[in-house]
């Protein structure tokens, strides 16, 4: 291999290296300690995504965080100093270990819908009208239906202004990535 290769971090002919992960999962104990992980992360400009862990690494927790595995020291130190600090990192190293994409959407024609874990948001396309939330098990799921279902996305109120629950932060996932995508 030449110096050059490997300074690059190319793999010669012949190599059998693989290449290292660029991605670790940060894996919590419970949906509480991933959303003030998250935002906490997020407040101090870290390139972060929630996700569903791979089956491999679940430990009851529905959510993991997905970072950049060259910035894990910094991170590390960040959610010590918020005491937020995760049970486990774990590198990406092969694809079994991938996160899952909390997000599924569906173009139903007039209707297209954003599912975020177990919490689904419809809107109508031409209106941008929110015509249905479902999902869920949390106690003020009826209570976000109520306010939000009806109103364009515009001015629906967020989810996480009016919902207290893992529900309500589930549907603020679907609503972000519903506005996106609208």
């Amino acid at each position: 291999m030449s110096i050059l290769t490997f300074f690059k971090g190319k793999k010669s002919k012949g190599s059998s290296k693989t290449k290292a992960p660029d991605r670790g999962i940060l894996v919590f104990e419970n949906t509480s300690e991933v959303i003030r992980a998250e935002t906490v992360l997020k407040g101090e400009g870290w390139k972060i995504r929630v996700m569903g862990p791979p089956p491999e690494i679940r430990t009851g927790c529905d959510l993991v965080i997905e970072f950049p595995l060259i910035e894990e020291l910094n991170i590390l130190r960040t959610l010590e100093a918020a005491g937020a600090e995760p049970l486990q990192v774990v590198p990406v190293t092969s694809p079994l270990l991938r996160p899952v994409d909390i997000f599924q959407t569906k173009d139903y024609g007039q209707y297209f819908m954003v599912r975020a874990a177990n919490m689904k948001l419809t809107v109508d396309k031409e209106t941008q009208a929110i015509v249905n939330i479902s999902g869920g098990g949390c106690p003020d799921v009826p209570y976000l239906a109520l306010e939000m279902v009806g109103k364009p996305l515009t001015d629906a109120p967020a989810p996480e202004e009016i919902g207290h629950t893992l529900c309500g932060y589930a549907l603020q996932l679907a609503y972000e990535e519903m506005r996106r995508q609208c």
